[in-house]
């Protein structure tokens, strides 16, 4: 039995399946919540206009959806090759996991407007006519969404993987505390 080291050629399927599955809720977990307070927020705006709009479940199959876009977005190494300042990287593939995401979500309408008896070229002229303004918006927020998440991975690697979740989620080493004059 081959024995996990980081090293994705020694890790079993087993193991490889179970951190991918364990990434891939994770990032559906931080989705749900920004998708979640947004949609709370726009109910919250039209309800004061008198708009009854609460759409039950529509935050977590978005996540659903988008986190697997990002997954395959990065089994394909999308935006990996590019070695700059860090700050560049994330704002590099920050731009290219947007993009990815904007031509999915532009294949999915389109599937989705098929199974419901629209042509291709309908429902692309629906996503790019009057959804335009909101499309541009999502896009910003979306943004928005995917630097901190790509900051948090690239801080990973940079640091060592694992690192960046010890410092966040440990005690604060001695020496920190020591040299800002604080008693641990």
């Amino acid at each position: 039995m081959a024995v996990a080291n980081n090293n994705p050629s020694t890790e079993t399927i087993a193991q490889r399946a179970k951190h991918e599955l364990r990434e891939y809720a994770l990032l559906s977990l931080y989705l749900f919540v920004c998708f979640g307070a947004l949609i709370l927020y726009k109910a919250a705006i039209l309800g004061e206009e008198g708009i009854s709009y609460l759409p039950s479940g529509l935050a977590a199959v978005k996540a659903l959806i988008l986190a697997k876009f990002i997954m395959l977005g990065q089994m394909i190494r999308l935006g990996d090759r590019r070695r700059s300042r860090l700050v560049y990287v994330i704002a590099y593939k920050a731009l290219l996991y947007l993009i990815l995401l904007l031509v999915l979500s532009v294949v999915e309408e389109v599937v989705v407007g098929l199974v419901h008896g629209r042509t291709i070229a309908a429902s692309l002229a629906e996503f790019g006519g009057d959804k335009l303004p909101q499309t541009l918006a999502t896009s910003l927020i979306m943004l928005l969404i995917l630097i901190p998440y790509l900051a948090s991975r690239e801080l990973n690697v940079a640091l060592g993987k694992g690192r960046l979740w010890t410092l966040l989620f440990e005690g604060r080493p001695a020496q920190i505390t020591e040299s800002k004059g604080v008693k641990p």
